[in-house]
């Protein structure tokens, strides 16, 4: 699987002598599976002038981090649509995958402690919040014919049950702890389980997406919607029976119950207890 850093450079509400914002370049060791301990994650941390703002500053700034970490990380993601250039520039120089990615879960736990204790500390905090630039609204789009499932289901597991996760037989996915994004043990996690002849290729099609999260699409015609990537998404089912709205209304409600984590599973059958996919997923509000 490799170790997999998640990477934001932005502005801070920090102000410099000049009265311009301060810039930083934020990385964290990313969370994959039920085990990882927050505590124990590398992370990395730099101011940067308004003036240096450029892929040469920032690739030096990884480097920084590479000399200091445990181990070089096999990938980086990113959910700033706005730095996608700049970011992918100074990770192709230095022969690192850049993924524009929205499971950040690990950065964006760090930034939001960092938005509360580190900036208000530090000379220059302003409360006026850093403007930011969000990807394009995403158009949906339909899943490759060869890809499409045979059968759905939308289902829940109580957050307990993640625990063992390790031992799930999983050919495809990524996880973390419930409990790390503040969900109780007692606390029903929905999730969709596609069922297809083709689970092995699905899944390997699916990893490659960065799966971040699935939605109910309100409309005349509500439809489940997978988000991936930065700003892609797939059209998983048209909810067109009255039946299967309803479903969609309680997987949301669930989702909202269990702080947004909810998850993907692929599976060959309703028979089979091994999953060619499954991806824990927790919907973040990025910025």
């Amino acid at each position: 699987m490799g170790t997999v850093w998640e990477l934001d450079f932005y502005s801070r509400p920090l102000l410099d002598e000049n009265n311009k914002k301060r810039w930083e370049v934020l990385i964290s060791e990313g969370l994959q599976t039920v085990e990882a301990n927050p505590d124990s994650l590398f992370r990395f941390s730099k101011y940067v002038a308004n003036t240096e703002v450029n892929s040469i500053e920032l690739k030096q700034a990884i480097a920084e981090a590479i000399a200091q970490a445990p181990e070089p990380p096999s990938r980086i993601r990113f959910f700033r649509f706005a730095m996608q250039n700049m970011i992918t520039r100074a990770c192709e120089d230095l022969g690192i995958a850049a993924q524009p990615s929205r499971r950040t879960l690990a950065l964006h736990q760090w930034m939001d402690y960092r938005q509360r204790e580190v900036y208000p500390t530090e000379p220059g905090y302003t409360d006026k919040p850093s403007p930011t630039v969000g990807a394009p609204p995403p158009a949906p789009k339909p899943l490759p014919d060869a890809l499409i499932g045979q059968q759905w289901a939308l289902v829940s597991l109580p957050a307990k049950d993640f625990a063992d996760m390790s031992e799930w037989p999983i050919d495809f996915g990524e996880a973390f702890s419930p409990q790390l994004a503040g969900v109780a043990d007692d606390t029903m996690v929905p999730g969709l389980v596609i069922f297809s002849s083709r689970a092995q290729p699905m899944a390997g099609w699916l990893s490659g997406l960065e799966v971040s999260e699935l939605r109910v699409e309100a409309g005349k015609t509500p439809r489940l919607i997978l988000e991936t990537g930065s700003a892609d998404s797939w059209v998983i089912a048209t909810l067109n029976s009255p039946d299967l709205r309803k479903e969609a209304e309680n997987f949301e409600t669930a989702k909202q119950q269990a702080n947004q984590v909810h998850f993907l599973a692929v599976q060959a059958n309703p028979d089979t207890e091994a999953f060619a996919g499954f991806w824990l997923m927790q919907t973040l509000q990025l910025g």
